[in-house]
């Protein structure tokens, strides 16, 4: 795939409300506004919103920020506060938020004694309020666990046809895997969750750090996008890093070290919850960032890769990039197939 680069698409603020991080996108579209909503992590507070004043052209001067997302209880929320909010998609029509018993779902990333954790809200529009259920949605696992320390990096999608929601998230360990090539690296995972459910059950790993060394997934593994598929029956994209995380770091960057990366990954399983494999290659490595990009803010690393469809096969890819705690949101645009 040829991706052209479009550059930055919303930039932090200089101070206040996402003068840290503008990224981590989950891009639907609104029927109330005719046009894209996008949430995002956006922080401070932790969770944001914009929306799209082109929708046929949703790159560079085309989005404005409304501002943090609205809660209608916000002291539902675990540990005081949220970040890495996502409406849960229809699994068979990407960028289509899912209406389910009347309402629409998202899933984020709360707090639980040091521990990051998932949880669930509702509302009637996508411009919210939302709602918070009370209690934890995915929580921490335990000890020995892959997902010990953190769930992180969640993604929702709907299946009608089963009446389940089914969650991706990225799972954090306290001690070593029985690995061989990244023992404390990070993992996506699955859960799921009937209609009527309150919490969602976990069915453990779907892609471990890649055992091959050097592979550009081979370090850590993160948050991921299902897709239909066209060669396979599903795809993902999925953040990943080749560098695996050392127990004895102590920087900001000790759990997730650079570079963060963006690829795919496919399956052919009518239940996408096993038989997944990587893409041999990343969409781009760090060092291919070309200098005019890195003059505009991207470097270090490529985070939280979404992808919006258009119905005419265009993709446009968002990622924000940048060191840790001050990264910007930038696109890419491929033009698809018919």
């Amino acid at each position: 795939m040829t991706w052209t680069r479009r550059g930055l698409i919303l930039p932090r603020a200089s101070s206040g409300e996402g003068s840290e991080v503008v990224g981590d996108p989950c891009i639907v579209w609104d029927d109330d506004i005719n046009s894209w909503r996008m949430i995002l992590f956006f922080s401070p507070p932790g969770a944001g919103e914009a929306v799209c004043t082109n929708p046929d052209d949703p790159g560079p001067g085309s989005w404005r920020v409304v501002g943090p997302l609205k809660f209608a209880n916000p002291s539902a929320l675990s540990g005081g506060g949220t970040h890495k909010p996502f409406v849960v998609m229809d699994a068979l029509r990407p960028n289509r938020a899912a209406r389910v018993d009347g309402r629409y779902w998202l899933v984020t990333v709360s707090f639980k004694n040091g521990s990051k954790v998932v949880q669930r809200a509702w509302a009637l529009k996508l411009a919210g309020p939302w709602t918070v259920e009370e209690g934890i949605l995915i929580d921490v696992g335990g000890p020995g666990e892959f997902d010990e320390k953190h769930v992180d990096a969640v993604t929702g999608f709907w299946f009608e046809d089963r009446g389940e929601f089914l969650y991706f998230y990225m799972g954090y360990p306290r001690t070593a895997q029985p690995r061989t090539v990244s023992p404390y690296g990070n993992a996506s995972a699955a859960a799921v969750q009937k209609l009527g459910e309150r919490t969602a059950r976990k069915l453990g790993i779907i892609l471990p750090p890649e055992p091959e060394r050097g592979h550009w997934a081979s370090g850590w593994v993160g948050g991921v996008q299902l897709l239909p598929g066209r060669t396979h029956r599903w795809e993902v994209i999925v953040n990943a890093s080749p560098t695996a995380p050392d127990p004895k770091d102590s920087t900001v960057a000790r759990e997730e070290p650079a570079p963060s990366l963006g690829g795919f990954s496919y399956c052919d399983e009518e239940w996408p919850v096993t038989g997944w494999q990587f893409e041999r290659e990343p969409i781009e490595w760090i060092e291919k960032v070309p200098p005019e990009a890195v003059a505009a803010g991207e470097g270090t690393n490529l985070w939280r890769q979404h992808i919006l469809v258009f119905p005419d096969g265009r993709w446009a890819l968002y990622y924000n990039s940048g060191f840790y705690g001050s990264e910007q949101l930038y696109m890419k645009e491929f033009p698809g197939q018919s």
